[in-house]
């Protein structure tokens, strides 16, 4: 490779080294730097045996994980039979594919809003429920632990839905019919072919929404009880910068989300490493 072709590949890096720098990068370090620092500037880990020296901060770990885990496993496994139904296209795949997206669009404090007029005492949903007589009162799915985890699938599902017909969609339908020919039924193509070709994008979709799903703020404020069984960790994050104005023991919040949602990953690597190791490559070819 010429010397000229080095240069020319460091200049089209050059945006993406800036946009990590300024964006990523800068910010992270001086968020750390923030979190291992007192209000003088001197080295402490003050910050962090304060969070879990107090039960009120530091159950908002297991709080955050309580909503975070299910809404995410839920998406994966409302996204697996759909993505697969749909890897080599179905009539009216571009309409049906735009109504999955449409949340994306929207925004979550727009779908907290939809819900609450939907979803709340005097919603829709609970007077179409009196009104079949399934219920005597109206439903509780708002406000509480529920409204909190619907808005998060609502939200996070449209994301893992796109990812997983993406990675799907890239595999050889060939296997599927080379696998048959061999006397495979639907299920072993599924378990033995599909499945551990998939199970990269899988896991990387989990991982992912799961990440989304850790640092819920608007859902939790709007659809749960901030003060009470969904005060997550970024709404004691909020408090500590905003109301508190010590952003110092913010930033070691964010710090810990940052760790709790690394172990997360690394758990998921390691057991998809456990069910499945071999080739990821796979083609349309």
């Amino acid at each position: 490779m010429g010397k000229r072709n080095i240069i020319t590949i460091l200049l089209f890096l050059l945006p993406a080294f800036f946009y990590l720098s300024f964006l990523f990068i800068y910010p992270f370090l001086y968020g750390l730097n923030l979190s291992l620092t007192d209000e003088k500037g001197n080295f402490t880990l003050e910050n962090f045996i304060r969070f879990f020296s107090d039960p009120w901060d530091a159950n908002t770990i297991w709080i955050t994980l309580k909503i975070a885990i299910p809404a995410t496993l839920l998406s994966i496994l409302i996204a697996i039979p759909l993505a697969y139904y749909m890897r080599h296209g179905v009539r009216g795949e571009k309409f049906v594919t735009l109504l999955l997206i449409l949340p994306i669009t929207l925004g979550s404090v727009f779908i907290a809003e939809g819900m609450l007029t939907y979803m709340g005492p005097n919603g829709w949903l609970n007077k179409l429920l009196m009104f079949l007589r399934i219920t005597d009162k109206p439903v509780k799915l708002t406000h509480n632990y529920w409204g909190v985890l619907i808005a998060l699938i609502i939200q996070g599902f449209p994301f893992v839905f796109l990812m997983l017909l993406g990675y799907i969609s890239g595999i050889d339908p060939n296997l599927e019919k080379a696998a048959s020919v061999l006397g495979a039924n639907r299920w072993h193509i599924f378990w033995k072919v599909i499945l551990p070709l998939w199970l990269p994008g899988i896991t990387m979709a989990m991982s992912l929404n799961f990440v989304m799903n850790f640092t819920v703020f608007p859902s939790a404020v709007l659809l749960g009880q901030p003060s009470g069984p969904t005060r997550v960790i970024s709404i004691s994050a909020f408090q500590w910068a905003f109301e508190k104005f010590n952003f110092h023991m913010s930033s070691a919040v964010a710090i810990i989300m940052g760790i709790v949602e690394l172990i997360f990953i690394l758990i998921v690597m390691f057991i998809r490493q456990g069910l499945y190791r071999g080739s990821t490559v796979a083609g349309k070819g």
